[in-house]
């Protein structure tokens, strides 16, 4: 039985890890995990915030996710957005799912991340 998800891995090119490193610590607040010797020879870096983990693994041949993305729901949507907008990463409003509120963003090589809030349902 499944119980939870532990992680997203997303790829990135070989030698990304600084610009990595800045996006998902400044831009989305997350904090960098240290990796296991035996896979930090590998490159890429993990990072952390509350139980949500994002893994970047580097890969040769390297081409960013367009469509395919991790869905992160968020709190405060507008000063989340805000933040990454004031990074210079884009900020993609998408009002097609009902019930929330969501926006597309970019990572430095070009992942696809989503990030959405639910709205107030009726009491």
């Amino acid at each position: 039985m499944l119980a939870a998800v532990d992680h997203v891995q997303l790829a990135a090119p070989p030698g990304s890890e600084d610009r990595l490193r800045a996006y998902y610590t400044d831009a989305l607040g997350m904090t960098e995990m240290p990796k296991p010797p035996v896979l930090a020879a590998r490159g890429g870096c993990w990072f952390r915030a509350g139980a949500v983990q994002l893994h970047l693994g580097t890969e040769t041949g390297f081409r960013p996710a367009k469509k395919a993305h991790p869905g992160l729901r968020v709190t405060g949507i507008d000063a989340f957005a805000a933040r990454i907008a004031s990074t210079g990463a884009p900020v993609i409003w998408d009002d097609a799912l009902p019930g929330h509120r969501r926006f597309y963003s970019e990572d430095p090589v070009g992942n696809r991340l989503e990030f959405l809030e639910p709205l107030p349902g009726p009491d």
